[in-house]
């Protein structure tokens, strides 16, 4: 079975164990860029990752970018949304259906 796991800095994440996912702490691009790849070669299927920490592991997230796991999906941190996620999937959207369906939106 597979499993969901989120990381980032533990003021962030630690409420997502109320729900049942995995919570991996992380504090910095280093250790954050050897997680995710220990993460990814795991059983998660899903990894939730904070807006800020992916800014900083950008060239490690892209390498998952073309696989179908794990899916590696940007939230926001403990000191608010940067778009980034937003953006994230707004991208995704438009690779898989060709268009941008979101309007009124710039």
């Amino acid at each position: 079975m597979y499993k969901i796991a989120v990381l980032g800095p533990y003021d962030s994440i630690y409420g997502f164990s109320t729900l049942g996912l995995d919570i991996i702490p992380v504090q910095d691009a280093k250790t954050g860029a050897e997680t995710l790849r220990k993460v990814a070669d795991s059983a998660y299927a899903v990894i939730y990752i904070t807006e800020g920490l992916a800014a900083e592991l950008a060239d490690e997230i892209e390498k998952y970018k073309e696989k179908m796991m794990p899916s590696i999906i940007l939230i926001p941190g403990i000191s608010g949304n940067t778009g980034a996620g937003v953006e994230n999937v707004k991208k995704c959207v438009e690779k898989a259906v060709g268009s941008d369906i979101i309007f009124g939106e710039k």
